[in-house]
Formats: structure tokens, sequence, C-alpha cells
């Protein structure tokens, strides 16, 4: 049976759906995300620089789902920098994690302030483990109704 977040993360927004995106990794604090060479192939034959972004952001979605309460919060991304190493000529990853007392402290500051603040950090890799790309996502969680 599928689980309804990663369907929604990866069917839920069209351009991602496109891109092909999977992801292969999604538990509290942890989400690991791919995307394929395939159908993301730039004029010079390496992977297009928006798929390597939307690889970088997706993730930030996917920590809130398997870390938060989406009846109580909801995320948005306030700032994503990324810093290409080298092309890319193979599918790509990212693996994104979260300590349990980070989830905790946005969790309890997002309840007292309404929201809080949290940055996401990820490397990006080639098919043989090798950085090509580095991200740093600025996000801000924010309590519903308030």
């Amino acid at each position: 049976m599928s689980n309804p977040a990663i369907q929604m993360l990866e069917q839920g927004i069209e351009f991602v759906k496109r891109s092909g995106l999977k992801v292969e990794a999604l538990e509290r604090g942890r989400v690991v995300c791919r995307m394929p060479l395939a159908g993301n192939v730039n004029h010079i034959g390496t992977m297009y620089a928006g798929a390597l972004f939307t690889l970088a952001e997706i993730p930030g979605g996917a920590l809130f789902l398997s870390s938060f309460d989406a009846g109580k919060f909801y995320p948005i991304v306030t700032d994503l920098q990324i810093s290409f190493k080298k092309a890319v000529k193979s599918d790509a990853t990212v693996e994104i994690c979260m300590e349990d007392a980070e989830i905790e402290r946005i969790q309890a500051e997002a309840t007292t302030n309404g929201k809080a603040l949290f940055e996401l950090r990820g490397e990006l890799r080639n098919a043989d483990g090798e950085l090509v790309a580095t991200s740093v996502g600025q996000y801000q969680m924010r309590q519903i109704g308030r």
C-alpha cells in the first residue's frame, strides 16, 4: 500500500510529477529523494539546473510531513541557495535530516509564537556518491489560524 504523504509529494505538484522525482525514504527527521536524469537533461546532456533545485527544495516539505502535525502547522520556504559543484550525468539524490531535539524546538516555538524559523542543509550526490551540489534552505513553520 502506498504512503499518502509520499504520493502527495510525488504527484501533488504537476511540475514535480513531470520531473519524475521519487521519495525513497520518509520518516521522522529524515527524507531521501531521487531525481532521475531521464527527462531532466539540458542542452549539453547533463541534468538541468532546475531539476537539481527542485531536488534540493522538495525535502523541506517532505520532512515537514514526516515530522510535524500538518493539522496544526504548515511550512513555507523563505530562501533556498544552491551551489553547483559538478555537472550531473546520472540520477541525483539528496538526504535531509533533522534531530528530534530540533523538531521539538521548532514545534514548541511555533506553538508559542505562531511561527518558527529553521534551516535545512543538503548535499546532492550523483549515482557514484560524488558531491554535485550543496543547498541551504531557510524555512518558516507557521501555526494554522495564527
